[in-house]
């Protein structure tokens, strides 16, 4: 039988694409250009920016498809859906699509999946600040294949994941969905991210390319004020990454505008550094209404059509989540030559590739899933992945302060358990998890998943103890009225639990999430209030925050018992922050952010020159209440035998190592740091800046050697001419267990010339670690 060029799979790729494009219509290519959004209606909540603005009624569904179809949006994402019924919806859908347009061509189906796949009964990871508070990269990895694995049993193709912004300003609400404020932190473990989704076969999804997280005032689609030096420096390496580290075969376009201009119609950006010195041959799909926010919000375009000309020559190939820009409107422009159709011929080629890379353009494809082949019940929270979720929950909850040993809590007495976040399921979950990302919606929906309030965990884990709560007051708001009962409670206490924190939602219905930015870092409504209550009781106040982002503590923690600090550590959360108080889980969690003193400090990152910090031309202290790196743990650790070479060829590379030692009386895990510091440079550097980690985890008396090889690239930064540069002169190397409890530090010689480096210098320092025996 005769198989046409295009669906013969022995040929190579490219030929298969071209043979395809050739026989196109130009109406047949937009159709690959663009997604649909099914099942969104009006009188919902938006769970998109503008959602209800650009929804439009769609025509019928074989008159829409008739062409093709690009992208399937958000089949799970967007409704409760039983998972094989919505496997199963899915199939049929791509069955009739297949059967309308004349070359039966399939449609990718994208979903999101920041903290787990964002479907109803499917596993609610901790969010990605939690993984970076876990410094945990071989567990982020192992998580996302799983994720994959999970999205790929019923259909889905795409994730919509990482986000890979660097945390410039906690104000912003999107700060729970970034991993943290250091760039290799956030490159490392999104690169591991990264790859484990792209291991299960689901195409993985960067964004926002790129400076999202860094708008003025925190403000969600805010403009962004920032140089081209630290825009290289900070904004970028994740992005190189997690492409090169990590294979992502797709590109998100961000929201913000950069020094006035929208990465989505930014050819600088999107081609020229994207595709033409990075080298990526993925696919560029734009967020969600992002084409149509270059004419209604950033008033760069004229209208539609407008908008779709500049994106489609930036290099945006996908207009997301439904087709406004890419239909009709800019086939006008393509007919009247105001466009030259073979830009459309180049992101046509760029879909049509990742299809054909994913056997969507076989003979032999079929719309059935694994979960509509099986057609049996599918578990989206199987036991091994809620014991995943369970281990990344308890790796990363962070002891941030225990005055005089409070905790472990002892298990008998009396624990009040206050505060609005102590009894609240939703209170352990991010803004993209699906309970509160859609459920809310829905409720009379059950949740999805099984799940403990912290309170219930509590109550679970001490026994003997007899346990009050009262709630005090809600998250947000002005009400005191439950304050005078959370006293009253916490007076008939031996240990208060003051639980307090966030409610993840979206564009204002929270205290986190997109759209639920901060005018401070205050805690929310009046739960400071509460807070400075019940430490007036005299009783042991143990401050338990469960947040989307850090909080300043500087005028609560010399008060307080101790601290636990948990990022929406999700569905095994309450069970892993009861664990650390009751000393079942030794805390090893370490603050990807730091933790400010005061709410007017902000914004201000570890990552900072000498004049950014405390200084005596200045009245305005910045020094953080808890450091970057920072946690603590049931054991202690001790660092030994640091060892160095005196030189570094700007070439070569040289090892750090060091011997750490688990010092105290249980086992525990230490997450040792490595530094850099450049003190005298052609341009201002930070006083610190991580270069590498290893996370240990050892027995009482055990000790084990860590390594790490360090390439002169990895010091290398932005000079004057806007080249990257490995200068000569001193280094000074530092290790630590945050980045202000350094325990060594010593001098390296950079030898040699100035050298210039690009895009294929050594981004990652390779670490070893090796047992060495137990007590000397």
């Amino acid at each position: 039988m005769h198989v046409n060029t295009w669906a013969d799979p022995g040929r190579p790729t490219g030929e298969r694409v071209a043979a395809l494009l050739a026989e196109l219509t130009l109406e047949e290519k937009l159709a690959q250009l663009v997604g649909v959004w099914v099942g969104i209606t009006e009188d919902e909540e938006a769970v998109a920016p503008a959602q209800h603005e650009f929804a439009e009624p769609l025509p019928p569904w074989d008159e829409l498809t008739k062409p093709g179809l690009g992208q399937l949006t958000r089949v799970f994402g967007t409704q409760p859906v039983d998972p094989l019924t919505g496997a199963k919806v899915l199939a049929d859908t791509q069955r009739r699509l297949v059967a309308n347009n004349r070359f039966g061509i399939p449609a990718m189906a994208h979903e999101e999946c920041l903290a787990g796949f964002t479907a109803w009964q499917a596993t609610v990871f901790p969010v990605p600040l939690a993984w970076g508070a876990s410094f945990d990269p071989e567990s982020v990895e192992r998580m996302a294949a799983e994720v994959g694995r999970a999205m790929r049993t019923v259909g889905v193709h795409q994730g919509l994941a990482p986000v890979l912004d660097v945390t410039r300003d906690p104000r912003w609400g999107r700060t729970e969905e970034t991993i943290g404020e250091d760039p290799y932190l956030v490159g490392l473990l999104g690169a591991a991210y990264t790859r484990g989704l792209e291991s299960s076969g689901i195409v993985a999804t960067l964004k926002h390319f790129a400076g999202y997280s860094a708008s003025r005032g925190g403000r969600n689609h805010g403009p962004v004020s920032m140089g081209p030096r630290e825009f290289a420096d900070v904004v970028l390496p994740p992005f190189e990454m997690a492409l090169r580290e990590g294979g992502a075969r797709s590109v998100m376009h961000s929201y913000a505008e950069v020094d006035g201009v929208p990465p989505a119609s930014d050819p600088k950006l999107l081609t020229e550094l994207l595709r033409e010195q990075w080298g990526f041959q993925g696919v560029v799909v734009a967020d969600y209404f992002g084409v149509s926010f270059l004419e209604t919000t950033h008033g760069i375009a004229g209208s539609p059509g407008e908008a779709a000309a500049l994106a489609l020559a930036a290099g945006v190939d996908v207009e997301l989540p439904s087709v406004r820009c890419y239909g009709e409107p800019l086939a006008e422009l393509v007919r009247s030559g105001v466009v030259d159709e073979a830009l459309v011929d180049r992101a046509v080629t760029r879909v049509l590739r990742q299809k054909c890379e994913l056997g969507l353009l076989d003979p032999d494809w079929s719309p059935d899933s694994p979960a509509v082949v099986a057609g049996e019940p599918v578990d989206l929270d199987p036991p091994h992945l809620r014991e995943l979720a369970r281990t990344m929950a308890e790796r990363s909850v962070v002891l941030l302060d225990n005055r005089g040993s409070a905790l472990p809590l002892a298990g008998s007495g009396k624990l009040a358990v206050v505060g609005p976040c102590a009894d609240d399921l939703l209170s352990m979950m991010g803004c993209y998890s699906f309970p509160n990302h859609v459920g809310v919606r829905h409720p009379e929906v059950p949740l999805g998943v099984a799940m403990k309030t912290l309170l219930e965990a509590v109550r679970e884990e001490f026994p003997d103890a007899e346990v009050l709560s009262a709630k005090g007051c809600e998250v947000s708001g002005d009400d005191r009225a439950g304050f005078d009962e959370a006293v009253a409670a916490a007076n008939d206490a031996d240990v208060v639990l003051a639980v307090l924190g966030d409610l993840a939602g979206l564009f204002g219905r929270g205290t986190s999430g997109e759209g639920c930015d901060a005018e401070d870092l205050e805690l929310p409504g009046v739960q400071g209030q509460l807070l400075e209550a019940l430490l007036a009781t005299g009783k042991p106040v143990v401050l338990v925050l469960l947040t989307g982002r850090p909080y300043a503590l500087g005028s609560y923690v010399d008060r307080t018992a101790a601290v636990v600090q948990a990022f929406f550590p999700g569905e095994e959360g309450a069970g892993a922050v009861a664990g650390v108080l009751s000393g079942r889980v030794n805390p090893s969690g370490k603050l990807p952010v730091q933790v400010p003193a005061t709410s007017g400090g902000q914004p201000v990152t570890y990552l900072r020159p000498a004049l950014a910090g405390k200084t005596d031309i200045s009245s305005v202290d910045p020094t953080p209440c808890f450091p970057f790196g920072h946690g603590l743990s049931y054991t202690s650790f001790e660092l030994t035998d640091f060892a160095v070479a005196d030189e570094l060829p700007v070439d070569g590379e040289v090892e750090v190592s060091c011997a750490v030692r688990n010092s105290g009386a249980q086992r525990g895990a230490e997450v040792v740091q490595l530094y850099l510091h450049d003190p005298v440079a052609s341009v201002t550097r930070p006083v610190r800046q991580l270069a590498g980690f290893a996370r240990v985890e050892l027995d009482p008396g055990e000790e084990a050697l860590v390594s790490f090889r360090l390439h002169a690239d990895r010091t290398s930064f932005t000079g004057r001419d806007g080249r990257r540069v490995v200068e000569p002169g001193e280094l000074r190397v530092l290790v630590g267990c945050s980045s202000e409890d350094i325990r060594w530090e010593r001098s390296v010689q950079l030898t040699g010339e100035p050298r210039f480096v690009g895009h294929d210098r050594v981004l990652v320092t390779p670490v070893t670690t090796a047992p060495r025996g137990g007590d000397r």
